[in-house]
């Protein structure tokens, strides 16, 4: 498909069953988080891999990096959790083979109020995932990953994402707060995990805008790697001009530039993920 990682894998199996659900969360914005899930999503389709990403940011900007201005956003995520859509009705196909979306829009900033009197409401993803499933009738119907982009905040949206969420991945900034927003975000997965989703688990912790340049990307590299020991990825997205130009373009970094270091580094967090997943522990 992008001919710079190799020959794109074209046997892998699709299962009827339900895919892996990944959401991409931090409390604190402009850590990469939306990069990371647009860049990674793009990467593991090359690998041969069918995903899906839901953005549940009011601000849209996965849906704007991958090519889906607002004018064309006929449905988005909103319907989906205050309208009972189907996620199928909702998705978009992405100008990367295998790669779809169910975009956002500002309507999505009303869903507490919209939502308040609902006792389901922190289930309305995980129930609509659930659906999708259950209407798959072939395996071409299905998703291997299913990767979910939350706002920097941790509101109804986010709650709906971790419910319905297998794992969590957490990008984290090379800055001097990074510990401190990490800290918090393990406390609210433990507490989702506590009280509504009991098998959610963090995937791994991805080290963003790492500056080699930059003693401090050193130190923290050092002490988050410290704190967090094997959970932390090997692989460490560094700070790269062509990555933040990419969303402009509305295309991932790996078309905009598949020869660039950041795109090579979100090829490599791939196959560490990928291999990662396949000897995780998961409780569902």
């Amino acid at each position: 498909m992008f001919g710079f990682i190799g020959k794109k894998i074209k046997n892998v199996e699709r299962p009827i069953g339900k895919p892996r659900v990944l959401v991409f969360a931090n409390q604190k914005g402009g850590v990469g988080k939306t990069t990371t899930a647009i860049n990674l999503g793009c990467a593991i389709t090359e690998k041969g891999y069918k995903v899906l990403i839901i953005d549940l940011d009011p601000q849209g900007n996965a849906s704007t990096g991958l090519g889906i201005n607002k004018e064309s956003r006929e449905f988005s995520s909103y319907d989906v959790l205050v309208d009972q859509m189907s996620i199928g009705k909702a998705t978009v196909k992405t100008t990367v083979n295998d790669l779809y979306l169910v975009p956002s829009t500002l309507d999505l900033l009303g869903i507490e109020a919209t939502l308040a009197s609902d006792k389901n409401r922190s289930f309305k993803l995980k129930d609509a995932i659930q659906n999708m499933l259950l209407e798959a009738t072939t395996t071409e119907d299905n998703y291997h990953y299913i990767l979910i982009d939350c706002p920097p905040s941790l509101n109804l949206l986010t709650i709906n994402a971790l419910v319905a969420s297998d794992a969590v991945m957490v990008p984290l900034q090379c800055e001097f707060f990074a510990l401190e927003g990490l800290g918090q975000l393990l406390e609210t997965v433990d507490h989702i995990r506590k009280t509504l989703n009991e098998n959610l688990v963090i995937h791994g912790i991805v080290l963003t805008m790492f500056d080699e340049r930059n003693n401090l990307s050193g130190q923290v590299e050092k002490d988050v790697r410290e704190y967090m020991s094997d959970k932390v990825y090997k692989t460490v997205i560094p700070r790269n001009v062509r990555v933040s130009e990419a969303p402009s373009y509305g295309k991932p970094v790996l078309i905009y530039d598949h020869k660039c270091s950041g795109s090579k580094a979100y090829i490599k967090l791939a196959s560490e993920v990928l291999s990662r997943d396949k000897n995780m522990k998961y409780n569902n």
